[in-house]
């Protein structure tokens, strides 16, 4: 199997190069790797102790975070190298300060996994939730590289557990130890021989609630808000969008204020979406100079603000629940406000227990978002009372860190 997965590899690798040509972000795929292993050599001599954190995407990073930077300040003398496999990762996190060099990982062929590992040779590796690529794995073993699994999932389609996947079993006996969000995961990889597991939880719990320990004031927002009752809808695609706005324009009161940051940003997505709305309406990139307070609905066109715009809110609707699924849901819940959904929800461990809990209300339609909007902007005590639910649940949940990083410290690190 090994023979037949370098031939898939080595043609991918070729294939993938001639979409680049006609596709932006397999180009990005392409041309961000073309100069890895110099920036490596740059970044790392035989000399460094080196900490590696690998990230498949961007929702992976913000998992591996909190144990990036509690490593970063209890192991100093170490260096941090952060790996991504998704430009979509990359391309927003490629100036993060806490880790010594942010790259792509390099094409999973023999080749390229050898000389990775020779020009970093790190003393620990670190895999976040999943991605097992099955040379590198098997390279770290060669080299006898401690490597670890966080937030890892497993469930029972992996091919892990078919009869059909016994080399790929083998590359799980790479890793040392592995840190798993449930029982589940816990008991599959106890079924095919595997005892080295903790069931530590999931670290997004602690990079969210340290969110709310941080600056996360912004005057823009204050000034937009004015004392009044706020939404923010965060992540929303076209049919989100189209149901919010029927509410603006139909429903909303004076007294009540909207913030809507669009999984979309691209120019005319952002114009179409302001044009719809009837009511008093500003883009983010458009504030300078402006009496914010005069404006009803304030359209975010840019990143890395959301996490700190639900501080100011009072309702939250996050996005994707009417595709392939709902974004993010802690960073809202630990801010404390009430969570209303689209009915995509069910991949999602924190969506059910949320919903069960009465913090997050899920709707299907626009009548439903109408309802649930009117009850939650009129009724003050309930918005409390659900949001202490979602801040609650993320208060119950955080810990995986410490886990991690004890065992990091008592096992790998002082015995290296």
């Amino acid at each position: 199997m090994y023979f037949l997965y370098n031939i898939i590899v080595n043609s991918a690798n070729v294939i993938l190069k001639i979409v680049a040509i006609f596709n932006k972000k397999i180009h990005l795929f392409i041309e961000g790797r073309k100069d890895v292993f110099k920036k490596l050599e740059n970044h790392f001599s035989v000399n460094d102790a080196v900490i590696w954190f690998h990230c498949a995407s961007l929702g992976e990073f913000e998992q591996g975070r909190p144990i990036i930077e509690k490593t970063k300040s209890q192991y100093p003398n170490y260096k941090i190298l952060v790996t991504f496999f998704s430009p979509s990762g990359y391309e927003i996190r490629k100036d993060y300060a806490t880790a010594d060099l942010v790259t792509y990982l390099p094409f999973d062929t023999k080749k390229n996994v050898k000389k990775f590992l020779e020009i970093v040779n790190p003393q620990l590796a670190i895999f976040v939730k999943y991605e097992f690529w099955p040379n590198l794995l098997k390279e770290l073993q060669v080299k006898d590289v401690k490597t670890v699994l966080v937030s890892g999932i497993f469930r029972k389609n992996q091919s892990f557990f078919k009869s059909y996947g016994g080399w790929m079993k083998k590359s799980l006996k790479t890793f040392d130890h592995f840190f798993v969000q449930n029982q589940q995961s816990k008991d599959l990889l106890k079924e095919i021989g595997f005892e080295n597991v903790t069931i530590s939880g999931d670290t997004r719990f602690d990079r969210v609630y340290d969110i709310t320990k941080q600056d996360n004031n912004l005057e823009f927002v204050k000034q937009f808000i004015d004392n009044k009752t706020t939404l923010i809808a965060g992540s929303t695609w076209p049919k989100d969008e189209e149901l919010l706005v029927n509410y603006i324009n139909t429903k909303a009161g004076a007294n009540q204020k909207f913030i809507i940051a669009p999984h979309n940003i691209h120019g005319n997505e952002i114009e179409k979406l302001k044009r719809s709305v009837l009511k008093e309406t500003v883009l983010y990139s458009e504030i300078d100079g402006e009496d914010l307070s005069t404006f009803q609905v304030l359209i975010i066109d840019t990143i890395g603000l959301l996490s700190k715009v639900y501080k100011h809110a009072n309702i939250a609707y996050v996005g994707g629940g009417f595709g392939a699924g709902i974004h993010n849901l802690l960073e809202p819940a630990t801010f404390g406000i009430p969570i209303i959904i689209g009915p995509n929800y069910h991949k999602f461990k924190e969506a059910k227990e949320l919903i069960d809990g009465e913090a997050c209300i899920v709707i299907t339609n626009s009548s439903e978002l109408n309802n649930e909007l009117t009850m939650l902007f009129t009724n003050v005590n309930t918005r409390i009372n659900k949001g202490n639910v979602a801040r609650n649940y993320v208060l119950d949940n955080t810990g995986a860190t410490f886990i991690i990083i004890d065992y990091i410290d008592k096992t790998i690190i002082k015995k290296k």
